[in-house]
């Protein structure tokens, strides 16, 4: 066989005897919008089904990955039909234990939602607790580099800068993200495509409220971990260049509209502010967010060297 050649849905299944782990496999096949297929459309749009089900689609070769290689729950695997597979859905396929449905490509170029090269596989992936103890990082760490860093978006209102906002705090060493009140879902098509992977690396928890958060952030004090929760507004009390990030750190961002709610102000231990200039009143949550925890490691990394 051509190793460089794409591989086809005849000849998974026909090698499948080759493979010990491809023999327990079942692969079904769905060619018409059936209960299943339906039941998978709903997890797009609707939330409520969505979080009733505990589990969300996800696709791309990185997210599916990282789900993977995270752990993750997969619940099914969905590949498209009508083409080639190319090598990294193959080996996804025969090393990934559980369901598998090969689906006609129009029916997976809708649950994939674009308008052109529909996904070549999709993933049913299982949703994780939504417990603070996610976030606790290392333990004894009070301060630089693995001092805790965390971030909590309060009511967001776009999947789109949800998503962002998980992808930043990652990519800047945070320990994990709360999702407080109201708020997106961070299993939206939308996060998950703007976390792009984000999501399975790093811990994202949704809260009722700023209640739920300051109880956990009293066990952690009363533990030996002092965090302190610093907010962000236009007219904070010092830039945030020039405050303290290296000790641990709960990051506070408001609502895209109306910034923090009146119950997390309160909950700040200080406010700070990014100083900006040019015609613009304010920056965009994410990008402000991605400014604040570029911050807190920049002074991390300045401390640990």
């Amino acid at each position: 066989m051509n190793e460089s050649a794409p591989y086809r849905l005849c000849c998974f299944e026909h090698n499948a005897a080759a493979s010990p782990l491809a023999t327990l496999l079942r692969v079904e096949r769905i060619t018409s919008r059936n209960a299943r297929f339906q039941q998978w459309e709903a997890l797009l749009g609707n939330r409520s089904k969505r979080h009733r089900a505990g589990e969300f689609l996800v696709q791309g070769v990185r997210p599916i990955g990282l789900a993977l290689q995270y752990g993750w729950p997969v619940h099914a695997l969905l590949f498209d039909l009508d083409r080639p597979l190319s090598r990294w859905a193959a080996d996804t396929l025969r090393s990934t234990r559980t369901a598998q449905y090969g689906m006609a490509g129009e029916l997976i170029a809708e649950l994939g939602e674009k308008d052109s090269t529909p996904p070549e596989l999709i993933a049913v992936v299982g949703m994780a607790p939504d417990s603070l103890d996610r976030l606790n990082g290392r333990p004894g760490a009070t301060a630089g580099a693995d001092a805790f860093l965390g971030l909590v978006f309060d009511r967001p209102t776009s999947p789109g800068n949800l998503g962002s906002i998980i992808r930043s705090a990652d990519a800047f060493g945070a320990h994990g993200v709360i999702v407080s009140g109201h708020a997106a879902d961070p299993y939206d098509p939308k996060a998950v495509r703007a976390s792009t992977g984000s999501l399975f690396a790093l811990p994202t928890v949704r809260v009722p409220g700023h209640a739920q958060v300051q109880e956990w952030i009293a066990g952690r004090r009363a533990a030996g971990s002092p965090i302190q929760v610093v907010g962000t507004d236009e007219h904070g009390e010092a830039d945030v260049a020039e405050f303290d990030l290296t000790v641990p750190t709960l990051l506070a961002i408001g609502n895209e509209t109306n910034g923090l709610s009146q119950g997390w102000r309160e909950a700040c231990d200080a406010l700070v502010r990014i100083p900006i200039g040019g015609a613009a009143s304010s920056l965009n949550a994410a990008n402000a967010a991605s400014v604040v925890l570029y911050e807190a490691a920049r002074q991390r990394h300045s401390t640990a060297r």
